[in-house]
């Protein structure tokens, strides 16, 4: 399989989503974008694992699986993000024995699986697939509408907008960081593009 590596490019709060956050991945060679709503626990666990010189008082439960894994005589060889199903990601856990050189694989959410890479230093990979059904392209040359018009382009109908302005509208959301806009538009716009083919 030709895996694309992600890097972590932020974590925003959610505009749309109360008590949800944005984890911002992206491919190293296109620029291409993956956002991937998680929770509020799970972007602290991932920050705090960002954050090599904070360490909480006591272990946090990815702090502790990872001190098991070493402990087993594991390490955290990737992390891959292989499906998205219903605005779903899937996601594996692929683990190295580091004296008999034995692989195991573990199905894991993807929020888990980015806060175990960062604790291991791991590389984040996913399928060419997977970034064309949920990736997206940011261009930011060209003038761009305005939150206001995002918003009230979401709450009225998608089908009346032209493909142009869904592209800009697309493009504004992603600067925003508003990611939950920015999949339902892009939906929209695979949708209309399917027709087409």
């Amino acid at each position: 399989m030709d895996y694309q590596r992600l890097t972590i490019r932020g974590i925003s709060y959610s505009q749309t989503q109360s008590g949800a956050y944005a984890l911002l991945l992206e491919h190293e060679e296109t620029n291409v974008k993956l956002p991937v709503v998680i929770g509020n626990f799970e972007a602290q666990a991932i920050s705090l694992g960002l954050e090599k010189d904070i360490h909480p008082p006591r272990p946090l439960t990815h702090d502790l699986f990872s001190k098991f894994v070493r402990s087993a005589n594991y390490s955290l060889a990737s992390v891959i993000i292989y499906q998205i199903l219903d605005g779903v990601f899937f996601s594996n856990l692929n683990f190295k024995n580091n004296e008999t050189g034995d692989e195991l694989i573990l199905d894991a959410r993807t929020s888990d699986a980015v806060a175990m890479a960062v604790r291991f230093d791991a590389p984040i990979f996913t399928t060419p697939q997977v970034l064309s059904e949920a990736g997206i392209l940011l261009e930011l040359e060209e003038p761009t509408p305005a939150q206001e018009d995002i918003d009230a382009v979401m709450e009225g109908d998608l089908a009346m907008v032209p493909l142009e302005g869904l592209q800009k509208l697309l493009d504004e959301a992603v600067k925003d960081e508003d990611f939950d806009a920015a999949l339902e538009l892009q939906k929209e716009i695979k949708r209309r593009n399917r027709k087409i083919e």
